[in-house]
């Protein structure tokens, strides 16, 4: 438990670097916005390219761990929705709110779970996280999109849907990464070594640009918007998870790696997608900001029950 501990110390205290900065220091107004657009259309990609191009999937369950993840993001997924009219006949989430709730609920942070997965699982870790992203990306994004356009007032539109994933660039990146595995002339070293040093800064600036993002005093207020996906993102999709991974036969080492993939909490980018389809981009950043600080103590305990359940 102690080496779990001590490898997530480092990610949060960057993101509480990130925090701390920016209430303390005056930077120049559009820093962070921009810092939050370097990493989202350039870092990031770099980064996931990178990992999915390197990766060394020999000796991994593909078929249980896909299987797993596909069958958790569904239940999810189908749950969530099935709840929004309890949740609009008795108030509990207006309808304005409901996209943020929906995107926290199945989004997740690839990049905190690599970030851990560097430092526990040095050798299998980075692969499996790729894995994970290159399988998960692409169907988070379809729900997310299509729900936010059905409920920010501009309808559910196939051809909006289909722009917007065109254009993703993590979506880009894990399609440009795939592809680049069976093409070796692109495996040229200087090209690799410029991708290795864009990705090692994605890590650092994302985590710092994740705190700057975050508002603590969101954790003080506890409600069905915020209590509902923080617990489902948190608990119930882990659990979903290893489940599902238990009875389909994942090996120990890659159970616990799914079990981080699944625990981390959800993803900063969804905020853009928020703001930009007319979601409450405020609730989604409290949303973050909750699942952030109570993943300090969430993703130790889901890798706990990981290890005795893998063991």
């Amino acid at each position: 438990m102690i080496p779990v501990f001590e490898s997530i110390i480092p990610i949060f205290l960057l993101v509480l670097l990130g925090n701390r900065l920016k209430a303390h220091f005056a930077f120049e107004p559009g820093l962070w916005r921009g810092l939050e657009q370097l990493g989202y259309y350039v870092l990031y990609p770099a980064l996931l390219f990178l990992t999915i191009f390197r990766a060394d999937f020999s000796g991994v369950a593909l078929n249980g761990i896909v299987l797993a993840l596909a069958s958790a993001f569904l239940l999810v997924s189908a749950t969530v929705l099935a709840l929004w009219p309890a949740l609009d006949a008795k108030r509990l989430v207006r309808r304005s709110q409901y996209s943020s709730v929906f995107q926290t609920a199945i989004r997740w942070n690839g990049f905190v779970a690599l970030a851990v997965a560097e430092r526990l699982f040095p050798a299998q870790g980075p692969g499996i996280v790729a894995l994970v992203m290159a399988g998960l990306i692409i169907p988070i994004n379809i729900a997310s999109v299509a729900v936010c356009a059905a409920f920010g007032g501009s309808g559910f539109s196939i051809v909006g849907v289909l722009r917007k994933l065109a254009t993703n660039p993590l979506i880009l990146a894990v399609v440009a990464g795939l592809v680049a595995r069976l093409i070796p002339p692109l495996q040229y070293p200087p090209v690799g070594e410029t991708l290795h040093l864009l990705g090692r800064a994605a890590l650092g600036m994302g985590l710092i640009s994740i705190g700057a993002g975050l508002r603590v005093a969101d954790t003080l207020h506890f409600n069905t918007p915020l209590v509902l996906p923080s617990v489902t993102k948190l608990l119930v999709f882990p659990g979903l998870v290893l489940c599902f991974a238990l009875g389909l036969g994942v090996p120990g080492s890659q159970l616990q790696l799914l079990a981080l993939c699944a625990s981390v909490p959800t993803a900063m980018n969804g905020y853009l997608l928020a703001r930009q389809m007319n979601g409450d981009a405020e609730l989604y950043a409290a949303i973050v900001t909750v699942q952030t600080a109570a993943s300090f103590l969430t993703i130790p305990a889901v890798l706990a029950v990981a290890g005795y359940l893998g063991g």
